[in-house]
């Protein structure tokens, strides 16, 4: 299994935050935005939460490819999704232009260091 973990900012405003986290609920998010996640070898996705800032925990098999995502991201329907997931999201400061998701480097493994005992 694969797990990579990315950062994002939402723009500091409590009525837009709470909205993005809205759209976000079971039931709510677009079906087939769920499905074109799926669809694209991801098999877990999680965002996480606090003050503005997000991570997103992405899982996947040993060997994904993510080239089918990319492919899912070309869909009208998810520029569709994106470009209203764009109101409420700000990029990072250090985020190269046009560059949403920041992925995160992991810094500490509880197993590695045991394993380095």
């Amino acid at each position: 299994m694969q797990r990579h973990y990315y950062a994002l900012d939402l723009k500091d405003d409590a009525a837009a935050i709470a909205e993005y986290e809205r759209w976000h609920r079971p039931g709510v998010v677009w079906p087939d935005i769920v499905t074109a996640i799926r669809a694209s070898g991801i098999e877990e996705m999680e965002i996480f939460r606090t003050g503005n800032r997000l991570v997103m925990v992405v899982t996947m098999a040993d060997d994904y490819v993510p080239s089918p995502k990319r492919d899912a991201d070309a869909d009208a329907r998810t520029k569709e999704w994106e470009q209203l997931m764009d109101r409420y999201q700000q990029c990072l400061p250090w985020a190269e232009a046009g560059q949403k998701w920041v992925p995160m480097q992991r810094i500490f493994s509880l197993q590695a260091s045991l394993e380095a005992l």
